[in-house]
C-alpha cells in the first residue's frame, strides 16, 4: 500500500457497529442483500457488487472498448468545458475558499481535469474524494500527491451520505461531484431520494456537480452494454465468481448467460444473467440452497438514460435548479450544474 502524500489526512464515517471490521460489515451486507434478492420472483442482485478486484479491472477494460462511450465522452466534455465548469462551481469571490467532495473518485482520471485548472487559475480548495474503500483512496491521494503535490487532499472513507453529514458539520462552502454515469443505476424512487439526500446539508452558495447519459441512438446504447469481444459478459459473469468465492456458492458458469437490452420508451438499459438449464446453486455460508427455471433470470443492473426536460423535473423534485448544462458536441452526456432552489 502506497502512503498517502503529506498534504494528504484522512477522515473515516461509518454508520456500521464498531464491533465489527470493515470486512465483516462488508460480508453480512452482501449475505443479506444476496439471501434476499434471490428469494424474490424476480431474482435481482445489485450492481454495486460487480466490483470487486477482478470486477474493477475487467471495468478498466470496459472504459477503453469502442463501444462503450460514457468514459471518453465525459472526459472530452470536462476537457471542452473546463473553464465555464470551473466558473459556474466556484464562489463568486474568487478568492473564498470551499470544499470540492466527490462521491466515488474511483482513479480521479477525469477529475484531474478540473483539479488542474482550478489550481492553475489559483482556486483556494481542499479536494474531498470519498469511498467505502480506503485502499482505493490510498492510491488516488498517492497519484494526486505525485501529479498535484500542491493540492490539499481530505480523503473521507465512508459511505455517501455519512461522509455528506460529516462534511455538513465543517463550516465552508461546498461543491459535490457525481461523475460518470452512475445516477442512471438508481432506480427512480432511490435516485429521488439520493438527490434529496445529496440537496438536503446544501446551502444556496454550494453547487452540485452530476453526469448524465443521454437518450440516443437505442442500437448505439445497447451496444455499450454487450460489446462484441465479450469484456461486459465477463463483467457481469463475474458477479457469480465472486458469489463462489465469498458465499461458497457453486454457480457453474458454463450454464450461465450475459443478457442486455434497451428500452428507449423507459430509456433504461436492463443487464441480467440467464440460466440456461434448470439448476440449483447451493451457498455454504448461507445455508440455502436456491432453484433456477431453465432460461430464468437475475437482474442484475438498471442503467437509465435522461432527456434535458427529465433532467430539470428531477432536479425540482429534490429541491435543486439547473444552473448550467454542458453537453458534448453529438450530446451524448451532459455535466450539470445544479444548486439548491
Amino acid at each position: 500500500m502506497t502512503s498517502p502524500s503529506a498534504s494528504t489526512s484522512f477522515l473515516t464515517a461509518s454508520s456500521e457497529p464498531e464491533q465489527l471490521t470493515p470486512d465483516d460489515q462488508q460480508l453480512t451486507a452482501l449475505k443479506e442483500h444476496v439471501a434476499a434478492g434471490l428469494s424474490r420472483p424476480q431474482k435481482t442482485l445489485s450492481s454495486m457488487y460487480f466490483y470487486d478486484d477482478e470486477g474493477s479491472r475487467l471495468f478498466q477494460q470496459i472504459m477503453a472498448l469502442p463501444e462503450y462511450y460514457p468514459t471518453r465522452t465525459e472526459f472530452g466534455l470536462l476537457t471542452q468545458h473546463q473553464a465555464a465548469l470551473a466558473t459556474a462551481l466556484r464562489p463568486a469571490a474568487a478568492q473564498e475558499p470551499f470544499f470540492l467532495i466527490e462521491l466515488g473518485a474511483g482513479d480521479g482520471l477525469k477529475t484531474k481535469i478540473l483539479l488542474r485548472h482550478l489550481l492553475e487559475t489559483n482556486a483556494v480548495f481542499t479536494y474531498v474524494p470519498v469511498d467505502i474503500s480506503g485502499a482505493a483512496l490510498d492510491g488516488l491521494a498517492a497519484s494526486l500527491g505525485e501529479e498535484l503535490p500542491e493540492l490539499r487532499v481530505e480523503p473521507i472513507v465512508a459511505d455517501y451520505s455519512a461522509a455528506l453529514q460529516l462534511m455538513a458539520s465543517r463550516p465552508g462552502r461546498k461543491v459535490v461531484l457525481f461523475l460518470g454515469s452512475n445516477i442512471g443505476n438508481f432506480s427512480p424512487d432511490d435516485r429521488q431520494a439520493f438527490l434529496q439526500t445529496l440537496a438536503g446539508p446544501l446551502t444556496t452558495n454550494d453547487r452540485l456537480l452530476i453526469g448524465f447519459d443521454l437518450q440516443k441512438d437505442p442500437r448505439f446504447i445497447r451496444a455499450a452494454y454487450d460489446d462484441s469481444q465479450g469484456v461486459t459478459a465477463a463483467f457481469n459473469l463475474n458477479l457469480l465468481t465472486r458469489l463462489n468465492r465469498e458465499l461458497g456458492a457453486d454457480f457453474d458458469l458454463a450454464h450461465w448467460q450475459h443478457y442486455t437490452d434497451y428500452d428507449p420508451l423507459a430509456g433504461t438499459v436492463r443487464s441480467f444473467l440467464v440460466s440456461t438449464r434448470a439448476q440449483a446453486v447451493h451457498m455454504a455460508a448461507l445455508q440455502q440452497t436456491f432453484d433456477f427455471r431453465a432460461w430464468e433470470t437475475i437482474h442484475t443492473e438498471n442503467s437509465y438514460k435522461f432527456t434535458a426536460p427529465q433532467i430539470e423535473v428531477l432536479a425540482a423534485e429534490a429541491g435543486l435548479r439547473v444552473t448550467e448544462f454542458f453537453t458534448d458536441s453529438q450530446d451524448y452526456f451532459a455535466d450539470v450544474v445544479l444548486r439548491p432552489a
